[in-house]
């Protein structure tokens, strides 16, 4: 009887210590689940809108405020003039007045002005070049040897950035930098996209957004 109750109490205390195992790895799983969980439905979603914005790099120069542009309308002086884009992104013409040109093309806003002349014109031709860019700049900020606000003549990536702001301080903070670049928001109002960048990823070509061209109001901040 002695033998036969030890046996039943191993028994016992083995299947119990199998119940606690199997529970404690149970939760262990539904833990791990959870933070999965939590880590793709907020961590992710949250950072890629900024990889997404990183990579947008329109490979034709956007016009903008203060740029020079010639405007030919074929077999018409009269049309064919210099003008500037003004500070609100418009230009003035002959016959069709005030014209919206910030954020077009060249081409883009060539064709929009034909369309313009179609009124008073059959079949117009219209070409538009740049003469000056003004309206390219970035600013640097931050623990760099020249913080500012920088204008090129053609667009530049982040590495360029910093070097012409006479790269880093010895206090410079090279992984943790931001791009702060303005964005509409959901409902079409302004907003901000925070776009993080690893300075050493940006050496070796890894990372999800690489050496990216920086936009006209772009800033760079180094902490």
């Amino acid at each position: 009887m002695n033998g036969s109750t030890v046996s039943h109490s191993n028994a016992g205390t083995w299947a119990s210590q199998r119940t606690r195992m199997l529970l404690a790895g149970a939760c262990a799983l539904v833990m791990a689940i959870t933070l999965l969980g939590l880590s793709l439905g907020c961590g992710g979603p949250r950072q890629q809108p900024a990889v997404e914005e990183a990579r947008k790099h329109s490979k034709d120069f956007l016009l903008g405020a203060e740029d020079v542009l010639e405007v030919i309308v074929w077999r018409n002086q009269d049309l064919s003039r210099q003008v500037v884009v003004r500070p609100d992104g418009m230009i003035s013409l002959p016959l069709i007045g005030d014209l919206s040109a910030s954020g077009l093309t060249a081409n883009q806003l060539a064709e929009r002005i034909a369309e313009r002349l179609k009124e008073f014109k059959e079949n117009p031709s219209v070409t538009v070049s740049v003469k000056e860019v003004n309206s390219y700049y970035v600013f640097v900020l931050g623990e760099v040897t020249k913080p500012g606000k920088y204008q090129h003549k053609s667009y530049i990536t982040v590495v360029q950035a910093i070097a012409m702001a006479g790269g880093f301080t010895l206090y410079a903070k090279k992984n943790k930098m931001q791009v702060l670049r303005s964005s509409a928001n959901g409902a079409g109002g302004p907003g901000e996209i925070r776009i993080p960048v690893r300075y050493d990823q940006l050496l070796s070509g890894e990372g999800t957004g690489g050496n990216f061209f920086l936009k006209s109001g772009d800033t760079v901040v180094v902490p």
